[in-house]
């Protein structure tokens, strides 16, 4: 759904740049590969009884992508969401590094 509304909402948006839009992109994309990540996470017998990398993953994409999308949206109300969005990244990261030990 994000995806779709970047492609045809966001462009309609009067004052959205081509880079917030490339960010919106961004945003998109890497919620799309942590959500194909959780599923196949959890159809995995190993990685479906961690505790932890299911839940970093998931926290760390919603940071991630949330605050990018926010920014987009509504920058001047969220501009502290900035270095939230590198923190999503580090959290994300971690979960999937969980998943080599």
């Amino acid at each position: 759904m994000t995806g779709a509304f970047g492609a045809h909402g966001l462009r309609k948006r009067t004052g959205i740049t081509p880079d917030q839009i490339h960010a919106w992109e961004t945003g998109a994309s890497y919620a799309v590969y942590n959500g194909l990540a959780l599923m196949l996470t959890s159809l995995h017998p190993r990685f479906a009884s961690s505790r932890f990398a299911g839940p970093t993953i998931a926290a760390g994409g919603l940071l991630f992508s949330g605050s990018i999308f926010a920014l987009v949206l509504a920058k001047d109300r969220f501009k502290h969401f900035g270095p939230v969005t590198p923190m999503g990244g580090m959290v994300m990261i971690a979960g999937y590094i969980s998943l080599i030990f």
